[in-house]
């Protein structure tokens, strides 16, 4: 059995696909799977990827599944996943020619069972680093800790372990939402573990219009619940008043934009919540007129 599992959720990215398929035949390593969850694509991408199955370069799987959005491929993916590691590329990234080797390299040497995984740096095509660096190499680290001292982390590849993956629940998946605040289980994670965080560059990122990165202000008002969710945990672990009330403005915005109840009988930090309750609705309605604007240039 191979030792890591690199799956990559795609929709209609037949165009870009095969930048993450070449960056896997240039690895150093062998030691991993290449696992495309196909989230109900209507281009070609079925057909390339039999391509590349067929050539037998590198050992591929290949899921389609009717439209779930981001969540729903997720999902499928950790369900599929029997290696030991695994880590997410998206179908419009591709990895750095020694990634896998860097990852098993730390993993073996400094890896245990109090560490969820592996965290480490994501880079622009011309090699600028994405974000923070970290204070030293390795590290142990949580992603709550960070987001708190830094705020904006930048984008950062995590490398989980599979076990404490399957240790929680997957994304909820709510009708009419396509994408997961991602940081969710990262959240979870941190109740339980830390991360080994390396200033290694495992990930080269690119921002496209029809990403998701591009679309932050979209993607809070179209998955207010998934949002919502991932406030909630991380005022589970909130340590500063300030840190309580941001969460808590977000937290009350997003359930506004869902019409949903803002209170609910296992609701954390009820105090702050309802004292947020006044910014949440300015926020909500900042949101709105943002997108608005936005749409209103577009035309």
């Amino acid at each position: 059995m191979k030792k890591i599992t690199v799956f990559t959720p795609t929709y209609n990215r037949a165009y870009s696909l095969p930048n993450v398929y070449h960056s896997l035949l240039k690895q150093k390593s062998d030691e991993f799977e290449w696992l495309v969850i196909d989230d109900g694509s209507t281009d070609n991408t079925k057909k390339l990827v039999s391509e590349w199955i067929e050539k037998n370069k590198i050992p591929i799987r290949y899921i389609y599944q009717e439209n779930k959005g981001m969540c729903g491929a997720h999902n499928t993916a950790y369900d599929n996943i029997d290696t030991e590691l695994c880590v997410c590329i998206d179908s419009d990234d591709y990895m750095t020619d020694n990634a896998i080797e860097i990852i098993l390299k730390y993993w073996e040497k400094y890896g245990t069972d109090k560490h969820s995984g592996i965290l480490g740096l994501d880079i622009l095509k011309n090699g600028e680093i994405l974000g923070i660096t970290f204070e030293k190499s390795p590290m142990n680290v949580t992603f709550t800790g960070l987001k708190r001292k830094y705020g904006n982390i930048g984008d950062k590849k995590f490398v989980c372990r599979t076990e404490v993956i399957n240790q929680y629940p997957r994304f909820p998946e709510y009708e009419n939402e396509k994408f997961p605040s991602v940081g969710l289980l990262y959240i979870r994670m941190d109740k339980d573990y830390n991360f080994l965080a390396i200033n290694e560059k495992l990930c080269v990122v690119e921002y496209r219009d029809d990403g998701n990165s591009r679309n932050k202000i979209s993607q809070y008002l179209n998955n207010p619940n998934a949002f919502a969710d991932a406030r909630i945990e991380s005022l589970k672990l909130a340590e500063t008043i300030k840190e309580k009330f941001r969460l808590s403005i977000h937290y009350v915005s997003s359930r506004l934009i869902a019409k949903k109840p803002i209170f609910e009988k296992d609701t954390p930090k009820k105090i702050y919540i309802f004292l947020s309750i006044p910014l949440g609705w300015l926020l909500k309605l900042y949101l709105l007129k943002t997108e608005r604007q936005a749409v209103n240039k577009s035309l």
